[in-house]
């Protein structure tokens, strides 16, 4: 079997995400599956996973987007789900800047409504410029923002860190953003 791990991943990212129902597979409250019934469930619908496979992705990924538990039995997705899950992630005190990549098409409706979750639980936030870059070139042209969540803390926003560094929230008022050439 050729490893095509790009597909294997987004394969992954879809049904522990986004749609486990796409291949009848069950997902508990935190969002972990049984990797032996996301095997046969991925098989029985042209998919193709092994264990090693699946290791491989979790091991590689540069965004660390999965999580093997320590039975190594179950994976979950670290973040990013449009399903209701519950990380169980507790409130986390943010550094005083985060960064969010977006498109720079996005900007007007940004400044208007600040930043909301969409069909995400939660709006994703990088500890970085360089990474907020190459989340904003996902969308087009990119654009960094600069987010004063040390301040959006202390007016009572909570923030929580995923397992992968993702700095996760329910959204940002434009009050708390910088846009280019504005300080936060």
């Amino acid at each position: 079997m050729p490893r095509d791990l790009t597909k294997a991943s987004k394969f992954l990212s879809l049904v522990l995400r986004h749609r486990p129902v796409k291949i009848g597979l069950a997902l508990d409250g935190q969002g972990w599956a049984d990797i032996g019934e996301l095997i046969d469930r991925a098989r029985a619908s042209g998919m193709e996973l092994t264990r090693e496979l699946i290791a491989e992705i979790v091991a590689t990924s540069d965004k660390q987007r999965f999580a093997i538990d320590a039975t190594e039995e179950r994976i979950r997705a670290n973040q990013g789900h449009s399903i209701a899950v519950d990380l169980k992630l507790e409130p986390r005190k943010p550094p005083a800047i985060l960064f969010h990549g977006t498109a720079e098409k996005s900007l007007g409706a940004i400044q208007v409504e600040g930043l909301k979750r969409g069909r995400r639980q939660h709006v994703h936030l990088s500890p970085d410029e360089a990474t907020a870059i190459k989340v904003g070139r996902r969308h087009g042209r990119p654009v960094v923002l600069r987010i004063a969540a040390a301040r959006m803390a202390d007016a009572g926003h909570a923030f929580f860190l995923s397992t992968n560094g993702v700095w996760l929230t329910d959204c940002v008022p434009s009050e708390f953003i910088a846009f280019p050439n504005e300080k936060a």
